[in-house]
């Protein structure tokens, strides 16, 4: 019998925009019926902007493992661990020009270029603003080679009520592409 449950990768680098990866964390939570494991690495810059931004250090309390930023002895540091999604969120430009560089220098980069020459899905939660020419032809590159870039921009036709809220439809669009099912806003539906 195979095991059509998702193994999920989390990476959370620097980026402003801690309150992206704090909604995607509870939501997988919620979604545990339908995940088999969720691996979490985040950079030394992620862990402060967390804690500027979100005022605590919750992802320490979360029912995931968290590994060094520099384990490569991660299961997910190698395509036979089979993790089928890794999700970068937020994306910092230079996260996403190193994956567009090849350079494997921490597990971030490492388990998105398994995730890449494996053919898996690999979506990248962008956050900068402006963006430089640099940043959209490492764009390209990353797309070009099976990335999804999914920019964190939300919307607002679901009338959000908090930022919580507001952050959830750039997170449940993430987890539509990741293949999960969930029950949030969809256009034209009541």
């Amino acid at each position: 019998m195979q095991n059509n449950k998702h193994k999920i990768i989390v990476a959370i680098t620097g980026a402003s925009g801690a309150i992206y990866a704090k909604v995607l964390l509870q939501k997988l939570q919620l979604l545990h019926q339908q995940i088999a494991a969720v691996g979490i690495v985040m950079s030394d810059n992620a862990k402060e902007v967390w804690k500027f931004e979100l005022d605590n250090t919750d992802y320490e309390k979360l029912p995931f493992t968290i590994y060094n930023k520099n384990d490569f002895f991660a299961p997910f540091a190698s395509g036979s661990a089979k993790y089928d999604t890794m999700i970068i969120c937020p994306c910092s430009m230079g996260a996403l020009g190193r994956i567009a560089a090849g350079i494997s220098n921490d597990l971030t980069s490492r388990a998105a270029d398994v995730i890449l020459k494996e053919r898996r899905k690999l979506i990248l939660v962008t956050r900068d603003t402006p963006l430089s020419l640099i940043h959209i032809n490492n764009m390209k590159t990353v797309t070009e080679a099976g990335g999804i870039i999914c920019p964190a921009s939300p919307s607002f036709y679901s009338k959000p009520k908090d930022f919580d809220s507001l952050a959830s439809t750039v997170i449940d669009r993430v987890l539509d592409l990741s293949g999960l099912e969930i029950n949030g806003f969809r256009w034209g539906e009541k």
